[in-house]
């Protein structure tokens, strides 16, 4: 199973960018997009089914906002819609697909606090929700793969400018005890296990600095994660940043059989 995390900010854009002509190179089995900011009606999946997806869709309510979809090639046997928290699931943040009794994907997109100070709040609240989301979710699904825009740097090595960012949202020291906390429930950052120590791999660029990308000072924020018990089985994971439809770009884990 090769898995695709991608935030394409605007599914629509990232369209208009050459995604479609990339997902026709075969760059994975399943791409889990977060922010799509569109409804499925917004878009010709008819170029997407023709490549061999099945096509699920997790809009906001609010137009042109947020949302979650993951396109896949090996069919789901269940696919649920949310996470049954009210505003979380109002974002389109969470949407969960189900492959037999083995494995369940949870695609989610995490807030960011970086408007102000009542985001940040609810992006604490919506870390807290999450995680005990996941925890119920494991007593009937053990085996999970969360990939996602976390929205944090966890570590000094994933981010250009520790120090200058220590204040910044995404990389509270708030935050990264999450990231910790997440970590020490029994998931695995499947890029950090394959590449431990492997410095300057990033997966998102500010856009305000449009010289931050060549020169590559950026964050490591997009993750798949996935239980320990998954972790004999994983086999590959990498960052792709030549591949450029947003400020984001895709990463990648393999999982075997």
């Amino acid at each position: 199973m090769r898995i695709i995390s991608y935030n394409t900010n605007g599914i629509r854009s990232a369209i208009n960018k050459g995604f479609v002509d990339w997902l026709k190179t075969d760059p994975a089995d399943i791409i889990c997009i977060q922010e799509i900011k569109a409804e499925k009606e917004n878009v010709d999946c008819a170029q997407l089914e023709a490549l061999g997806f099945d096509t699920y869709w997790y809009s906001a309510q609010k137009k042109g906002y947020s949302g979650v979809a993951v396109f896949t090639k090996i069919k789901p046997s269940n696919v649920v819609y949310g996470s049954k928290f009210e505003q979380s699931d109002f974002e389109g943040r969470v949407i969960r697909l189900d492959f037999g009794d083995d494995l369940t994907l949870v695609n989610a997109y995490f807030p960011s606090g970086t408007s102000g100070e009542e985001r940040q709040t609810y992006k604490y609240q919506w870390l807290d929700e999450f995680l005990g989301y996941l925890t119920e979710l494991r007593k009937t699904r053990p085996r999970l793969v969360i990939t996602g825009d976390y929205n944090i740097a966890h570590r000094e090595i994933d981010i250009h400018d520790p120090k200058g960012n220590k204040k910044t949202s995404g990389f509270l020291p708030e935050e990264r005890a999450w990231m910790d906390r997440f970590l020490a429930n029994g998931f695995v950052d499947s890029f950090r296990h394959v590449n431990p120590d492997l410095a300057h791999s990033y997966s998102w660029w500010s856009q305000r600095f449009p010289t931050v990308r060549a020169q590559n000072k950026g964050w490591r924020i997009d993750y798949i994660s996935l239980t320990e018990n998954l972790k004999d089985r994983l086999t590959d994971a990498k960052i792709f940043p030549h591949i450029k439809h947003s400020d984001h770009c895709p990463i990648y884990a393999e999982i075997k059989d």
